[in-house]
């Protein structure tokens, strides 16, 4: 690996499921480079390829063709086996659904990443953590004792506690009220700026899959997906800019494959 590497690049990722006339083309060869430290939302209509991007980017689910790296190292084709080591020692994921494990404590469940990686646990470090996302002494508590926002932040300390490179969040406040999912955004965007202040460890890479033109406004950048291809992109982005190109997209995609990809062809995708 190189430090000047990105931290994660997909060179013509194609993902398809089903074979034939029945097969789905859910990315159609995805190149990309996402740097270093930076916060990136990914945003389409519904069945633009969006959740395989994040699985495939993650590792989570393999591509038909075309090659993933994670720092310049390629993942791709890795066993099962590593591949599994290299989620649980680089990569933190926030999902939608918070994922906790509910007989465990809060505490037990942000320090599993480090037990599942074989590392000695850190109890001090866990609690660093949980200060840092608002909920100092909370530790002993169950994930059912505590609301939808304070789950998702218990995710978040867990997604950091080892320090990964990069943190994948697949609709992280999908689930919340406006104000915590405020809070919660916040706490990603905090991760990427102030890097190793205030017990976060180094500075992460976020990528997120949103709906929300809001939530992606917290970007650096706002990548759009259409039929499997890379439709554009909006760089510091505000809501109003994101709702605007999202309503252009839906647009283009109601007029038909073969229209969107001649616009991304032309030039003409938002």
């Amino acid at each position: 690996m190189t430090s000047t590497a990105p931290a994660v690049e997909l060179r013509g990722v194609r993902r398809t499921y089903g074979r034939g006339d029945a097969a789905v083309h859910a990315l159609r060869g995805i190149d990309l480079a996402l740097p270093r430290g930076t916060f990136t939302a990914v945003m389409g209509p519904s069945g633009s390829g969006k959740s395989t991007f994040l699985q495939c980017a993650a590792g989570l689910d393999r591509p038909s063709g075309g090659s993933v790296l994670l720092g310049g190292e390629e993942i791709t084709g890795l066993s099962e086996n590593r591949l599994t080591r290299l989620r649980r020692s680089r990569i933190g994921f926030v999902f939608q659904s918070f994922n906790l494990l509910p007989s465990l404590t809060v505490q037990q469940n942000v320090l599993l990443p480090q037990r599942l990686a074989g590392q000695r646990p850190d109890r001090r470090r866990a609690a660093a953590m949980l200060a840092r996302v608002g909920l100092e002494g909370y530790g002993r508590r169950r994930p059912g004792q505590l609301s939808g926002g304070q789950q998702q932040r218990v995710a978040i300390a867990r997604a950091l506690v080892t320090g990964p490179e990069v943190i994948f969040a697949d609709e992280p406040t999908g689930a919340l009220d406006t104000g915590t999912a405020r809070d919660v955004l916040a706490m990603l965007r905090e991760a990427v700026d102030r890097g190793g202040a205030d017990g976060f460890g180094p500075a992460a890479t976020v990528v997120m899959v949103t709906h929300d033109p809001v939530a992606a406004s917290y970007a650096d950048r706002v990548l759009f997906l259409a039929d499997g291809n890379l439709a554009g992109e909006l760089v510091a982005p505000d809501p109003a800019a994101v709702a605007d190109r999202m309503v252009a997209l839906a647009r283009r995609t109601s007029e038909g494959p073969a229209a969107r990809t001649a616009a991304v062809r032309e030039g003409r995708a938002a």
